[in-house]
């Protein structure tokens, strides 16, 4: 039987700013999309029900129910195009990815899961059609269904391109000491004050490094070990290391993948109980 497969890519927000809080919950950010070349996986086979198993490193405690993302971007698109164009599937997810550790996780595995349908039984639909569909499952999945580098304006989900960050094959490495965060907690510990905004023109390397993420010291404070993770990168002479969306996961961008590795062996070595992963930018 044939099996089905997509990639749920992790999600970095290489600068995140933070506006003002709104009437509905969320808050207006400016914010840079960026994604990683490695991530969870989605397989899939047409069955008689839909069913979902999870395996991987960070499976433990995962709903396989109709509340897990996966299923429900299932449903979305089931609700909308019928059983006779979406049928069930039996979907193994691989968790490799940290759970609440502000790289997309669950946005990420529902917009691989709605790209797999897309692809395999719905290919009129763009990119922006399938986003809209998604969108009741949280403001990141509209960037994870693209999975390309994107401002994201409103609560994240007004995208456009950012053609002169040409970033495309940078070298990245991924830190998490193993501590959930929270997103909404963090949020909510925003301090309030509007330290301006992410982008004006141009908008190169430059103005990236002059950005940051306005989230890191809520964050910090329900998991002080993102300081040593932020340390620690920074020691290993990347043009860039930052805390990505509210935590705990930190990215470092390098020049060589050469150097990206070494930094690896060198960070295994010191602090082997942290999570990370290689790869390059999408």
């Amino acid at each position: 039987m044939t099996v089905l497969a997509e990639t749920g890519w992790a999600k970095i927000n290489l600068a995140l700013h933070v506006r003002a809080r709104r009437a509905d919950g969320y808050h207006d950010i400016e914010t840079l999309f960026a994604f990683v070349d490695h991530g969870d996986g989605i397989a899939a086979r047409v069955a008689e029900t839909d069913r979902l198993t999870i395996d991987g490193e960070f499976a433990e405690g995962l709903s396989t129910g109709g509340d897990n993302l996966v299923l429900r971007a299932l449903a979305l698109l089931r609700e909308r195009y019928g059983a006779a164009r979406v049928p069930p599937l039996a979907v193994r997810l691989t968790k490799r990815l940290p759970v609440a550790a502000g790289i997309g996780g669950g946005s990420a595995d529902a917009a691989a899961m709605a790209r797999l349908v897309r692809t395999h039984f719905l290919p009129e639909l763009g990119d922006a059609t399938l986003a809209r569909i998604m969108a009741p499952l949280g403001a990141d999945v509209a960037a994870c269904v693209a999975s390309q580098t994107r401002l994201g304006v409103g609560a994240g989900e007004e995208l456009s391109p950012v053609p002169e960050l040409r970033l495309g094959g940078t070298p990245v490495l991924l830190v998490n000491p193993r501590q959930p965060v929270a997103t909404g907690p963090v949020f909510a510990a925003w301090d309030g004050i509007d330290r301006g905004a992410l982008y004006g023109d141009p908008a190169g390397r430059a103005k990236l490094l002059a950005a940051r993420n306005d989230l890191q010291r809520a964050a910090i404070a329900q998991c002080p070990a993102i300081v040593d993770v932020l340390t620690a990168l920074g020691a290993l002479s990347p043009w860039l290391a930052r805390m990505s969306g509210s935590g705990a996961t930190c990215f470092a961008l390098f020049d060589a993948l050469a150097e990206r590795d070494a930094a690896s062996v060198k960070l295994a070595a010191s602090h082997p109980h942290w999570w990370q992963m290689a790869g390059a930018l999408r």
